[in-house]
């Protein structure tokens, strides 16, 4: 080997070794735990005085003494409830801790202060189960009218006990306990949440009638696209339009002509390129504490061991946006997400049944942020031309106004029964002018052949900060569904 040939080998491992690293900007701190508990966190709620309540898939809670040191050492897991049947979600509220079961929304609380459950009430049982190992219930979380939301997944496989209703649906409560059917389609909702402005969203896993993993927003009256509970829209509890059966095989665009309660998503996450099971989520409510993407979205993907990011805006009505990867590398599956009160990201995980990247089965992890901000692809917002891109710092004048700086390609998924679908339709776009604006921070973007309802991927590997650093993530993922007029 020639010396040339060494220089350049050489100055790149150095310039590997410079690159910036997910870790320099977001630490993970794994809490240890006892040898004996299989801490398949499937519930995380962080009390009124910063305490972490835990739920796991056996049916334990427990609350966390110690829960934030800094190496996550010493923690201390106090149980606080057993013998429930695989919560899936907790939710505080009015002195209680709400959570879902596999039959019923029940509450609990210590009312003689020792530290252990001594009331358990059952608030909604009005749904049944079929024996199906997949019939899960995903929630609480509250709606701005104050019901209480639940999302059941459709049952894979046997039914030992019969077909029973409600499954695949979004459920309210009510206080008093009735429930009232809201949202119809759904397959395997791993993850409801409260959007900080009242919306209601919910996270779906790619399988069959679910062309692409999504983030989509919970409508009452809509339909998702899974037919399965269609019957149960016959029933009185059911007040809206029944939907269709679905037609079997069209573009997702397409549906809606013969499906008028069809819901297109908010985003769809791209098989593989982000995440494969996305479950639990939590807005950024820190106000800058946790870095520089407040107002935004997290989503946790079970199977990829990851959390993504999504920026969301509102365009003719309808909820659409980007993701972004955000952190890879936690020790397995991710399921739950809480802010603690050091505004650090508890993340609670599992694998258990359904397989993830990691090198552990179960357990539990913070995320902080190092004080340090990445560049990054802050937000991607629809133009009437094109996309306007925010960066978390201002870039390099020449690489950002270089066309060639960027690529983007659209494509969309199928409608239909078998699982999944391939990116269908896929064609490369042009950037065919770029402005840059706003001391550097802003980038927009005029693209040829932009279309809807289509992923428009970018991919911005040319693009540098003005200090000369890439970016952490050149990538993004925009769910076009309707564009902004002039």
């Amino acid at each position: 080997m020639n010396l040339l040939a060494i220089a350049l080998l050489a100055f790149a491992s150095l310039a590997q070794d410079d690159a910036p690293r997910e870790e320099d900007f977001y630490r993970l701190v794994t809490l240890e735990e006892p040898e004996d508990l299989s801490l398949e966190v499937s519930g995380l709620a962080i009390l009124a005085d910063g305490t972490p309540l835990v739920a796991t898939r056996r049916g334990q809670l427990f609350r966390l003494a110690g829960a934030y040191a800094d190496d996550g050492a010493g923690v201390g897991y106090e149980l606080f409830a057993d013998g429930l049947q695989e919560p899936l979600g907790l939710l505080e509220h009015e002195g209680w801790i709400y959570l879902a079961q596999r039959g019923e929304l029940s509450r609990l609380r210590d009312v003689d202060g020792d530290g252990r459950a001594d009331e358990l009430e059952t608030v909604c049982d009005a749904w049944r189960v079929s024996g199906n190992y997949h019939e899960y219930n995903f929630g609480p979380r509250l709606g701005p009218d104050g019901c209480f939301w639940i999302t059941t997944n459709k049952p894979f496989g046997g039914e030992p006990f019969g077909r029973v209703d409600w499954r695949g649906f979004a459920l309210r409560i009510t206080p008093e306990g009735e429930m009232l059917p809201t949202c119809s389609g759904l397959r395997s909702p791993a993850g409801v949440e409260a959007s900080p402005w009242g919306a209601m969203f919910y996270t779906d896993n790619q399988g069959e009638w679910c062309g692409a993993s999504k983030l989509s927003h919970l409508v009452p009256g809509s339909f998702h696209g899974h037919p399965w509970g269609r019957e149960s829209c016959e029933l009185p509890a059911w007040t809206y339009a029944v939907p269709p059966e679905p037609p079997d095989g069209v573009l997702m665009g397409e549906v809606a002509g013969s499906v008028p309660s069809f819901a297109l998503p908010a985003v769809w996450f791209p098989y593989e390129k982000m995440g494969k099971s996305p479950a639990g989520m939590v807005w950024d409510t820190t106000g800058g504490a946790f870095g520089p993407f407040a107002g935004q979205l997290f989503v946790a993907d079970q199977h990829h061991a990851s959390i993504l990011r999504v920026s969301l805006e509102e365009v003719g009505g309808h909820w659409q946006g980007a993701c972004y990867p955000f952190r890879e590398g936690l020790q397995c599956g991710a399921l739950r997400l809480a802010w603690g009160a050091d505004d650090s990201l508890f993340v609670g995980e599992t694998n258990r049944g359904w397989g993830s990247r990691g090198r552990r089965t179960q357990g539990l992890e913070r995320l902080l942020w190092t004080g340090e901000e990445p560049f990054e692809l802050l937000a991607m917002t629809a133009t009437p031309r094109g996309f306007r891109l925010e960066l978390t710092a201002p870039a390099d004048p020449e690489t950002a106004a270089d066309p060639a700086s960027y690529s983007m390609e659209s494509y969309t998924y199928l409608l239909h029964s078998s699982y999944g679908s391939d990116e269908v339709e896929k064609r490369q776009l042009e950037v065919t002018a770029v402005q840059l604006g706003e001391g550097g921070r802003v980038v927009e973007l005029e693209v040829d052949g932009l279309r809807t309802p289509f992923v428009h991927e970018l991919q911005a590997p040319g693009l540098r900060a003005a200090d000369g650093q890439p970016l952490l993530h050149d990538a993004a993922y925009y769910t076009l569904i309707r564009r902004p007029t002039e």
